[in-house]
């Protein structure tokens, strides 16, 4: 066998297997973004339900979920977070959840919507 024909077998094999490792590594991208992402949007649910907690002030807890998500997207609104109860008394639990629907950068799959959910004991 030449050498010009092993070339063009190895030409063959690349462009066959290419195909299937940009998806590997396009994937691997999306997930770690979409990992991420639910993170941060569990740990500012949690920053936002720690004011409601201490200050009891549904606006403020709001504020901190909205400001503690910006890294995944400046433009969450304040109609995504949802705190409840509204009034937090000493020894109830009190919810913030934060939902977001992460858009993909391939466009392959998703969008993904998520939730980020923080509980708190009130008074605490």
């Amino acid at each position: 066998m030449s050498q010009d024909s092993e070339r063009g077998a190895a030409a063959v094999e690349f462009a066959i297997l290419l195909p299937l490792l940009l998806m590997l590594v396009m994937g691997t991208i999306e997930f770690g973004r979409a990992y991420n992402a639910q993170l941060t949007l569990t740990n500012a649910a949690r920053d936002g339900v720690r004011v409601m907690a201490i200050n009891n002030n549904p606006t403020a807890a709001a504020s901190a979920a909205q400001s503690g998500a910006a890294s995944v997207s400046s433009t969450i609104p304040t109609s995504a977070i949802t705190v409840s109860p509204t009034v937090c008394s000493t020894g109830t639990q009190v919810t913030v959840t934060i939902k977001y629907t992460l858009s993909t950068i391939t466009g392959i799959a998703g969008p993904f919507p998520m939730t980020g959910k923080g509980v708190m004991l009130c008074g605490g």
